[in-house]
């Protein structure tokens, strides 16, 4: 959530920077400075009434005291009207409160300097790539149907049982899948990242504090009778570990890592594009998660990329970096990096990882704060990444792994996973 103060004193300078995201927000920008000011003036004035009602509070005392009841009973009339206007106003000023913070959620982050502009995905700028691009066989397979050929995820399966976009993985496949998992948590947790198991439902307030309320409702599972939301990352149960704190400004920088099951509604098309594990309602992902002091923020998500590319260069899987447009941009981030791989089988390349600052846009829904050298309270900024999210990463090494005679196994897996060939 942007900050009332930078409106105030920015309001030109974000509203040209909301532009990147093809968003005129000046109605918007002027609606919420109207509503900010009609807060602030009837908060003065409330603050005069009950200043006033106190001091003739004090009178009354006084005059009771004296023996001066009919005068202390004048007083006492005008403290009525005193205490029906200051109600009224407090009413007022809980109305103009909550609608101004309505308005607030509305509007989303500020893009970085360097975001370039544009409208699509088509509009991000590529700037890395890396790893040989394999050449298959004639007879290569996306990976739906390497999966029905050795019997190792079974879509039809999970259709039976939950509906499309929950697949069953079996045997070679779940073990695969559980080795990704402790592959990535290990690599984390050896570049300082503390692994950390947190709840899969989160409550609104958590929705709201990261930003996935009131936004993106609709792409997550509610549970209506607990008023509880299934997470679509570990980023929300474990950024919320902040909400409502203070940090000591020598814990920075704080580091975790969580490997969660993931949950979103996404209604989507249909098509090659989107069978298989290209896109699911439910998947794994291993996410790692950075509160940071502000002036290292930028730095440490540059340290966050070359982390995942590290990763994905011990699985030999062949990738290329976005840094996202305006119009591409997440609705919380300041900057994101998209990591892609190539799948070889399908000829196009499959998302995989996002890394994103935040700056200090979450970190003021959560009222995450520090206290900077003068004792004064600072908003963190926070940031978080796939490290990384395993349909694609499993989809990827499936069809580029793929020979005539099975699926080889990326060496570094294979002490994971206990097998070095699927067939």
């Amino acid at each position: 959530m942007l900050q009332l103060q930078a409106i105030r004193d920015r309001k030109e300078e974000i509203s040209n920077a909301l532009k990147k995201r093809n968003i005129d927000a000046d109605t918007l920008l002027d609606t919420i400075l109207q509503l900010d000011e009609k807060r602030r003036t009837t908060q003065t004035q409330l603050d005069a009434t009950l200043a006033e009602s106190n001091k003739l509070s004090k009178e009354i005392g006084m005059l009771f005291k004296s023996g001066k009841a009919q005068e202390a009973n004048v007083l006492k009339a005008k403290t009525v009207a005193l205490k029906e206007a200051s109600k009224a106003m407090g009413d007022l000023l809980n109305t103009t409160a909550e609608e101004l913070q309505t308005l607030l959620y509305q509007l989303p982050n500020v893009p970085h300097e360097s975001v370039p502009a544009g409208s699509t995905d088509e509009d991000n700028e590529e700037i890395f790539s890396e790893g040989e691009i394999p050449t298959l066989t004639n007879n290569a397979l996306p990976h739906w149907e390497l999966a029905k050929k050795y019997d190792i995820i079974d879509f039809e399966l999970g259709v039976k049982i939950a509906g499309a976009g929950f697949p069953v993985y079996k045997g070679k496949g779940a073990r695969l899948q559980r080795a990704l998992i402790t592959y990535f948590l290990d690599k984390n947790a050896a570049a300082g990242y503390t692994e950390m198991q947190v709840p899969h439902l989160v409550n609104e307030a958590s929705g709201l504090g990261t930003g996935q309320l009131p936004d993106k409702e609709g792409q997550m599972y509610h549970v209506g009778e607990d008023d509880l939301y299934l997470i679509p990352t570990a980023e929300v149960p474990v950024t919320n570990l902040f909400r409502d704190e203070i940090i000591n400004e020598k814990d920075f920088p704080i580091c975790y890592t969580s490997y969660t099951p993931c949950f979103r509604r996404e209604a989507g098309s249909y098509g090659a594009h989107v069978r298989g594990l290209n896109r699911l309602h439910q998947f794994d992902k291993v996410e790692i998660v950075r509160i940071e002091h502000p002036n290292a923020s930028y730095q440490a998500l540059d340290g966050m990329v070359e982390h995942v590319k590290s990763i994905l260069r011990e699985l030999k899987l062949p990738y290329r970096i976005l840094r996202l447009c305006g119009g591409d941009l997440g609705f919380t981030a300041a900057l994101t990096y998209d990591f892609e791989v190539f799948s070889t089988a399908q000829n196009r390349w499959l998302e995989i990882s996002s890394v994103s600052n935040f700056e200090t846009y979450q970190a003021n829904r959560l009222k995450l704060r520090y206290k900077d050298e003068h004792g004064k309270s600072q908003l963190a900024h926070t940031l978080n990444g796939s490290s990384l999210a395993l349909p694609r990463v499993l989809a990827g090494i499936l069809e580029n792994y793929q020979t005539e005679d099975g699926i080889q196994i990326p060496e570094v897996l294979v002490p994971y996973c206990g097998f070095d060939s699927i067939n």
